[in-house]
């Protein structure tokens, strides 16, 4: 690596802010461009880019952006120190100092490295008022290049793993779950060690440490920093294996072997969790490693000695000790993180599913839905369909289009309906998945397949996924046998979860569900001939109180059935369900660009596909983020469908298509009407969400 990553040409002093964060990010393009390191314009949009993707403010009032472009030519480290801090998007307060690192692509992941190196300077407070207290440009380089390039006899720090520090081995050199596993009870034997790690003549702990952020990068490293310097301070033997972007070092089995404690400082699944079978375990928010580094070391030096600690469960999938001691989440904090986990597993069948659904609309036009089944699997590319007759709401009728165009679109809408068909399955198996490990799977599912079964939908799939992931749970605390052990989470778990929850659903829960819908929808019909613009605000609350549960199909079944009356009212409350059902998605997708910040990245994923599908009328669309906040989301889509359906009832919007969305326009009459409706509850429910979760933010930082 080149010693003039950072010269004193790089550095800028007292520099008044140009604007916000963007302005901020030009002026350090001009900084490097102007060494003639870089391409001005095209290094801007790469920082520029990564910046919104993820917010480089960090906790002690500095900000890393950083970029890896062909735009570069040369690496290099600028510096901007402000007189006056800008927001960075850290929730611990805006930045005064401005690390820009630049990498030539091609570099081999050359400007993640350095952020590791940097990330932990950064977190020691001394480094940052060195940075403040520069008088010169070169002071400033000299300091950071000494923490990029130190001196050859500068040492590890005591207690640290020699490994830890370093960053770009592969996670092929990781070693094997069932080795290194296997190896702690020999080795401890043979170190005169207790399956815990502390030796029989008592000496102090040594404990293990496992970093990682969802980027990979400044907080996973800056997490680990705090904790060897903790563990430094209070004399503790400590090893940190950082898995982030720029390599891993993994634990050697010397090291798990004499490990007394682990310590898991992360926003995301860490791998290699078999390796530590049985070893108390200390588990938290990897920024919490960051502001309570001490307090981590000693919650995992009291839980080394505690025998009721939290451990790490077993390969076979029994379970931790049940304990309350420091290093064991809450259980609305691990109810949560199953959640999230069943949201995350159940994106790729709302995002297949729902776009395949809306590409057989806009191909085959808004009847595909009444044969897509029939044409898909009768005909074939040799032999193409006619058009096809169907019931309508006038009576029978045949498909706008036939040939080519209605055959591909109606294999898209099949294989897109049947993947959405997994949605609630899938939500639900992962949700036990999150909460029991594999043991949970199998109850999962089915409980969501049940779920649908009965008509309890995306609710159901959430009531199923955690019933299965506590039964399962609470089973592998059992202690079969010896020679039962081996079946019970293969077989005896799945097999009684399965009854256990599947039975609930179909014996208790289920009629409760469809005598609500019945009730709902008899209430609906009572309503029809009265106020229509009351209607029409019971019809959007409906739409989008559970998003696609037994509730939204109350509502949509009720308008389905009555397109066979072939009345204006009819069409009217369809088209009022249809508008409604595309607020949700549309909502959470506007909020997503208008406060980016608000939300993690796989949000901002989800809100550009969430475009499309409410463009469809997939209200599922919205799922991802309803069951990450329900308490804000759903009531804000409720505000916003209520508004969406009053609007079309008022203006007399009718729609003669059950469903498609804005791809069936040609069956909407007003067309203005129902997209002037769409657009003012999409503005009002993101308007609504976007507010509250800036609060709810804001209340975050105040507490941190």
């Amino acid at each position: 690596m080149p010693g003039s990553l950072m010269t004193p040409e790089l550095v800028r002093l007292e520099v008044d802010p140009p604007g916000d964060k963007h302005a901020v990010i030009g002026l350090m393009a001009d900084l490097i461009s102007a060494t003639g390191r870089a391409d001005r314009d095209g290094l801007e949009a790469g920082l520029l880019k990564r910046e919104e993707s993820f917010a480089t403010g960090m906790p002690g009032g500095f900000a890393i952006p950083h970029c890896r472009t062909d735009a570069v030519h040369e690496a290099a480290l600028g510096f901007l120190r402000l007189s006056e801090p800008v927001d960075f998007g850290s929730a611990d307060g805006p930045a005064d100092l401005i690390i820009g690192i630049a990498a030539p692509a091609g570099t081999d992941d050359q400007h993640l490295k350095l952020l590791a190196q940097l990330s932990r300077a950064l977190i020691r407070p001394e480094f940052l008022a060195d940075l403040r207290a520069a008088r010169e440009p070169h002071e400033v380089s000299d300091l950071v290049m000494g923490v990029i390039e130190p001196e050859p006899s500068a040492q590890p720090a005591a207690g640290t793993s020699a490994g830890s520090a370093t960053a770009g081995s592969s996670t092929a050199d990781a070693p094997a779950g069932g080795s290194a596993a296997g190896a702690v009870a020999a080795e401890s034997a043979a170190a005169g060690t207790d399956a815990a790690g502390t030796t029989e003549a008592g000496d102090a702990p040594v404990l293990l440490a496992i970093t990682s952020c969802p980027t990979g990068i400044a907080h996973t490293y800056m997490a680990a920093e705090s904790l060897e310097n903790a563990a430094k301070d209070k004399g503790v033997e400590l090893h940190v294996e950082t898995q982030g972007s720029g390599g891993i070092t993994p634990f050697t089995d010397e090291q798990i072997a004499a490990a007394s404690a682990l310590i898991i400082a992360a926003d995301v699944n860490v791998s290699g969790r078999e390796r530590f079978a049985g070893v108390p375990l200390v588990e938290h928010p990897v920024k919490r490693a960051i502001s309570h580094g001490p307090q981590m070391i000693d919650e995992a030096v009291a839980a080394s000695s505690d025998p009721s600690a939290r451990r790490v469960p077993t390969a076979s999938g029994s379970s931790e000790s049940a304990s309350g001691s420091g290093g064991q989440q809450s259980w609305p904090k691990r109810i949560q993180a199953a959640v999230m986990t069943g949201v995350s597993y159940m994106i790729p069948f709302v995002a297949a599913g729902g776009l395949l659904m809306a590409l057989g609309f806009l191909i085959a036009g808004f009847d595909v839905a009444f044969v897509a089944q029939d044409v898909a699997t009768g005909y074939s590319l040799t032999s193409l369909p006619d058009h096809m007759p169907y019931e309508a709401a006038t009576g029978q009728t045949l498909t706008e289009r036939s040939g080519l165009a209605l055959y591909l679109g109606a294999v898209f809408f099949t294989v897109g309906d049947l993947g959405m068909g997994f949605l609630v399955a899938a939500l639900s198996g992962y949700i036990a998945y999150g909460l029991a490990g594999r043991p949970g799977i199998a109850p999962g599912f089915i409980g969501g397949a049940v779920s649908v079964l009965v008509g309890a939908g995306f609710l159901g799939g959430l009531i199923t996924g955690l019933l299965a992931g506590l039964v399962a749970l609470w089973f592998t605390t059992l202690k079969p046998p010896r020679w039962l052990a081996g079946l019970m989470p293969v077989v005896i778990i799945p097999l009684l979860t399965t009854l256990v929850v599947g039975g609930l659903m179909l014996m208790f829960l289920g009629r409760p569900l469809a005598s609500l819908m019945t009730a709902l929808q008899d209430g609906l019909t009572g309503m029809s001939g009265s106020s229509a613009v009351l209607l029409g605000v019971i019809i959007g609350l409906m739409m989008c109180f559970d998003l696609g549960g037994p509730v939204n199909k109350a509502a949509y079944l009720f308008a389905t059935a009555g397109l066979s009356q072939g009345t204006e009212a009819s069409f009217q409350i369809m088209a009022a369900v249809m508008a409604a059902g595309m607020v949700p998605p549309l909502a959470m997708a506007l909020s997503t660009v208008v406060r980016r910040k608000l939300y993690t990245p796989v949000e901002r994923e989800n809100g550009t596909t969430a475009w499309l599908l409410g463009a469809a009328f997939i209200t599922e669309g919205s799922i991802p983020f309803a069951a990450a906040d329900p308490l804000r989301v759903i009531p804000s889509m409720m505000t916003g469908g209520a508004v969406t359906g009053a609007l079309i009832m008022a203006l007399g919007v009718g729609s003669q298509a059950p469903h498609g969305g804005i791809f069936v326009a040609f069956a909407i009459s007003p067309i203005w009407g129902f997209i002037l409706a769409i657009l003012a509850g999409t503005v009002v429910a993101a308007a609504v969400v976007t507010l509250l979760k800036e609060s709810s933010s804001r209340k975050q930082a105040v507490a941190a």
